[in-house]
């Protein structure tokens, strides 16, 4: 059982290497939605998500002697870009085995922030075959992107933050691809939040999370086409009996509601996200148009996770 301490501890850990990233607001959403939102706007973050949160708490965790052989992860873009920077901030190397599908400017990135990227095939089963060739290789630690305490306890932290702002929100809403933000987040709204529930966002096509809570074990995906390249990765078995405990449900939602989600930030908010953010807006809206009752005058946080975007292949 994570306790509230280690989360405290984590978020002072690992402050001198984060944002204390803002919280808006807009009373056009709100007035769309019918409810007082406020957004926790990690896509300010350091390398442009909340994953350099988990990555720094990771790596600050290991001795002294794991530190000299480096640290090795597999990631499609921001947990890659994430542990580039945070081993380049602390001063280890970082190996990063990104699909060869991963989007150019999260390559681009991993590459300034110092990590040496190793392509493989796009698959769970190549990527997690090439990190352990490299570990084996290297003597580098392997840190899950989602599926490990140190990285979990870490992304939780940015709730942390909203909870201190908004102590009493009633809902808050993550984006789900592997679980380690969700899993955080809601640890913190059980410590920190008053009665909040806490509610996933998922698309249709990458629904692993909805259908594990529904059978009660991981699931995967027999297809994940689409937008919302951060969540396609599966829950993992640190995360998702936290994930069983302290998430109330998961709201799917289609492709044209994420395009449409991303889009209505960008034009009102004026701030750019990703579409793995965008899901968890738009679970948001459609969580509130079916439960317009319960949902009207609330106050609800959401997790911007993100803003690592191709502008080059922006869907609208």
């Amino acid at each position: 059982m994570v306790t509230s301490n280690q989360l405290l501890d984590c978020h002072t850990r690992i402050k001198p290497y984060i944002h204390n990233t803002p919280v808006l607001t807009s009373r056009l959403v709100n007035k769309k939605l019918k409810a007082n939102l406020f957004f926790k706007c990690e896509n300010f973050q350091r390398a442009g998500a909340y994953k350099i949160r988990g990555a720094t708490n990771a790596i600050l965790q290991l001795t002294e002697e794991q530190k000299k052989h480096g640290v090795v992860t597999h990631s499609s873009g921001n947990f890659a870009q994430a542990l580039s920077l945070a081993a380049q901030s602390i001063g280890i190397h970082a190996h990063i085995v990104m699909p060869n599908t991963a989007p150019e400017v999260k390559k681009i990135g991993v590459r300034e922030y110092g990590g040496t990227i190793h392509e493989c095939d796009p698959t769970v089963e190549a990527r997690q075959q090439m990190a352990n060739e490299i570990a084996a290789r290297t003597g580098a630690t392997f840190i899950h992107p989602s599926n490990d305490e140190n990285v979990i306890i870490g992304q939780g932290t940015a709730a942390i933050e909203l909870f201190n702002e908004q102590p009493s929100l009633d809902y808050l809403f993550c984006p789900v691809g592997g679980g380690g933000l969700i899993a955080g987040s809601s640890l913190a709204a059980k410590y920190f939040g008053s009665n909040c529930t806490v509610l996933g966002g998922e698309p249709f096509e990458a629904d692993d999370a909805y259908r594990s809570l529904k059978s009660g074990k991981i699931e995967g995906n027999t297809s994940v086409n689409t937008i919302a390249d951060g969540l396609k990765t599966t829950l993992g078995n640190i995360n998702f009996p936290i994930i069983q405990q302290y998430v109330d449900s998961i709201v799917r939602v289609d492709e044209e509601e994420i395009i449409m989600a991303m889009q209505l930030i960008w034009e009102r908010m004026k701030i750019v996200i990703e579409p793995s953010s965008a899901v968890a807006v738009a679970a948001a809206i459609t969580f509130s148009r079916k439960n317009l009752h319960d949902f009207r005058d609330k106050k609800v946080g959401i997790i911007v996770s993100g803003g690592n975007v191709d502008l080059s292949k922006l869907p609208f």
